[in-house]
Protein backbone atom coordinates (compact mmCIF):
# COMPACT_ATOMS: atom_id res chain seq x y z
CA UNK A 1 0.00 0.00 0.00
CA UNK A 2 2.70 2.59 0.87
CA UNK A 3 4.81 1.68 -2.12
CA UNK A 4 1.60 1.95 -4.16
CA UNK A 5 1.11 5.72 -2.93
CA UNK A 6 4.32 6.64 -3.41
CA UNK A 7 4.42 5.50 -6.66
CA UNK A 8 1.22 7.38 -7.29
CA UNK A 9 2.90 10.30 -5.59
CA UNK A 10 5.23 10.30 -8.29
CA UNK A 11 3.48 10.27 -10.99
CA UNK A 12 1.04 13.12 -10.23
CA UNK A 13 4.21 14.99 -9.30
CA UNK A 14 5.99 14.55 -12.45
CA UNK A 15 3.25 15.22 -14.65
CA UNK A 16 2.22 18.28 -13.15
CA UNK A 17 6.25 19.39 -13.09
CA UNK A 18 5.91 18.10 -17.07
CA UNK A 19 2.81 20.18 -17.54
CA UNK A 20 4.32 23.52 -15.97
CA UNK A 21 7.65 23.32 -18.07
CA UNK A 22 5.14 23.23 -21.41
CA UNK A 23 3.06 26.48 -20.09
CA UNK A 24 6.41 28.12 -19.68
CA UNK A 25 8.13 27.31 -22.30
CA UNK A 26 8.03 29.99 -25.10
CA UNK A 27 8.00 29.16 -28.75
CA UNK A 28 7.81 32.00 -30.34
CA UNK A 29 6.80 33.30 -34.55
CA UNK A 30 8.02 35.71 -36.88
CA UNK A 31 5.14 38.49 -35.28
CA UNK A 32 7.62 38.68 -31.99
CA UNK A 33 9.97 40.44 -34.62
CA UNK A 34 7.72 42.20 -37.17
CA UNK A 35 8.23 45.22 -35.13
CA UNK A 36 12.24 45.78 -37.02
CA UNK A 37 10.27 46.21 -40.39
CA UNK A 38 11.79 49.27 -42.29
CA UNK A 39 15.54 51.41 -42.82
CA UNK A 40 17.04 52.00 -40.44
CA UNK A 41 20.50 54.25 -39.84
CA UNK A 42 23.22 54.24 -37.64
CA UNK A 43 27.15 54.73 -36.75
CA UNK A 44 29.45 51.80 -35.71
CA UNK A 45 33.48 52.10 -35.49
CA UNK A 46 33.63 55.60 -36.86
CA UNK A 47 31.09 55.35 -40.14
CA UNK A 48 27.96 54.90 -40.86
CA UNK A 49 25.34 51.27 -40.64
CA UNK A 50 22.67 50.99 -42.60
CA UNK A 51 19.93 48.33 -41.57
CA UNK A 52 16.60 47.14 -43.50
CA UNK A 53 14.03 44.20 -42.74
CA UNK A 54 11.13 43.61 -44.86
CA UNK A 55 7.85 42.35 -42.91
CA UNK A 56 7.40 38.81 -42.46
CA UNK A 57 6.16 36.78 -45.37
CA UNK A 58 5.50 32.93 -44.92
CA UNK A 59 8.09 31.36 -42.88
CA UNK A 60 10.73 33.92 -42.63
CA UNK A 61 11.83 37.63 -42.45
CA UNK A 62 14.86 38.87 -44.10
CA UNK A 63 17.30 42.10 -43.59
CA UNK A 64 20.86 43.06 -44.02
CA UNK A 65 22.99 45.74 -43.06
CA UNK A 66 25.63 47.69 -44.44
CA UNK A 67 28.72 49.17 -42.44
CA UNK A 68 30.85 51.44 -44.26
CA UNK A 69 33.84 54.06 -43.46
CA UNK A 70 35.34 56.84 -45.32
CA UNK A 71 32.33 56.20 -48.25
CA UNK A 72 33.56 52.62 -48.90
CA UNK A 73 31.99 49.26 -47.65
CA UNK A 74 34.02 47.64 -44.54
CA UNK A 75 31.29 44.62 -43.97
CA UNK A 76 27.58 43.16 -45.49
CA UNK A 77 25.55 41.13 -42.68
CA UNK A 78 22.45 39.18 -44.48
CA UNK A 79 20.04 38.39 -41.47
CA UNK A 80 16.89 35.72 -41.92
CA UNK A 81 14.93 35.02 -39.36
CA UNK A 82 13.17 31.41 -40.49
CA UNK A 83 10.26 29.99 -38.22
CA UNK A 84 10.69 26.88 -36.70
CA UNK A 85 8.69 24.22 -34.19
CA UNK A 86 11.02 25.48 -31.82
CA UNK A 87 10.38 29.38 -32.96
CA UNK A 88 12.31 31.60 -34.92
CA UNK A 89 15.72 31.10 -35.73
CA UNK A 90 18.13 34.00 -36.38
CA UNK A 91 20.45 32.88 -39.43
CA UNK A 92 24.02 35.65 -39.81
CA UNK A 93 26.54 35.64 -42.72
CA UNK A 94 28.83 38.22 -42.94
CA UNK A 95 30.83 39.03 -46.23
CA UNK A 96 33.78 41.19 -47.36
CA UNK A 97 34.11 43.77 -49.86
CA UNK A 98 33.55 42.07 -53.23
CA UNK A 99 30.34 39.49 -51.60
CA UNK A 100 33.73 37.33 -50.01
CA UNK A 101 31.87 35.39 -47.18
CA UNK A 102 33.40 35.23 -43.79
CA UNK A 103 32.08 31.73 -42.99
CA UNK A 104 32.34 28.81 -44.63
CA UNK A 105 30.44 28.67 -47.65
CA UNK A 106 27.16 26.40 -45.91
CA UNK A 107 27.75 27.54 -42.37
CA UNK A 108 25.90 30.68 -41.12
CA UNK A 109 25.59 31.79 -36.97
CA UNK A 110 22.63 30.56 -35.75
CA UNK A 111 21.01 32.31 -33.07
CA UNK A 112 17.92 30.03 -30.90
CA UNK A 113 14.34 32.15 -29.60
CA UNK A 114 14.84 32.75 -26.24
CA UNK A 115 11.83 35.40 -25.56
CA UNK A 116 9.70 37.81 -26.72
CA UNK A 117 7.72 41.03 -25.02
CA UNK A 118 6.05 43.95 -26.57
CA UNK A 119 8.94 45.36 -29.47
CA UNK A 120 11.74 42.88 -27.87
CA UNK A 121 12.90 39.77 -28.53
CA UNK A 122 15.69 37.75 -27.10
CA UNK A 123 18.18 35.19 -29.32
CA UNK A 124 20.98 32.85 -28.27
CA UNK A 125 23.72 31.80 -30.63
CA UNK A 126 23.72 27.85 -30.69
CA UNK A 127 26.51 27.66 -28.25
CA UNK A 128 25.43 29.75 -25.83
CA UNK A 129 28.06 31.82 -25.95
CA UNK A 130 26.54 35.04 -27.00
CA UNK A 131 22.48 36.52 -26.75
CA UNK A 132 21.48 39.48 -28.81
CA UNK A 133 17.99 41.56 -27.77
CA UNK A 134 16.60 43.17 -30.70
CA UNK A 135 14.33 46.19 -29.35
CA UNK A 136 12.61 49.13 -30.47
CA UNK A 137 12.80 51.85 -28.12
CA UNK A 138 10.34 54.10 -29.56
CA UNK A 139 8.59 54.33 -33.28
CA UNK A 140 11.60 55.98 -34.61
CA UNK A 141 14.77 53.95 -32.79
CA UNK A 142 15.63 50.34 -33.06
CA UNK A 143 18.31 49.26 -30.55
CA UNK A 144 20.60 45.70 -31.00
CA UNK A 145 22.33 44.79 -27.46
CA UNK A 146 24.82 42.11 -27.34
CA UNK A 147 25.57 40.06 -24.06
CA UNK A 148 27.77 37.91 -22.63
CA UNK A 149 27.80 35.77 -18.82
CA UNK A 150 29.64 37.69 -16.72
CA UNK A 151 29.88 36.61 -12.89
CA UNK A 152 26.74 34.04 -13.79
CA UNK A 153 24.26 36.86 -14.93
CA UNK A 154 23.99 38.24 -18.62
CA UNK A 155 25.39 41.75 -19.47
CA UNK A 156 24.70 43.67 -22.60
CA UNK A 157 25.52 46.53 -23.91
CA UNK A 158 24.88 48.59 -27.01
CA UNK A 159 25.92 46.97 -30.20
CA UNK A 160 23.93 48.93 -32.96
CA UNK A 161 21.20 51.98 -32.28
CA UNK A 162 19.27 52.99 -35.26
CA UNK A 163 17.01 56.02 -36.34
CA UNK A 164 14.38 55.37 -38.67
CA UNK A 165 15.17 56.96 -42.04
CA UNK A 166 13.33 56.65 -45.75
CA UNK A 167 9.81 55.21 -45.96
Amino acid sequence: MKITYLYVLFIVCSLTICTTHAQTTKTGSLADVSFMEGRWLGTFNGGPIEAAWIAPVGDNLTGFMRMMRDNKVTMYEMLIFEQTEQGPVVLVKHFKPGLIGQEEKDKSDRYRFIDAGKDKATFEKEDGSIRIIYEKRSADQLAIQRGQLKDGKWAFTDLFVFNRFGK
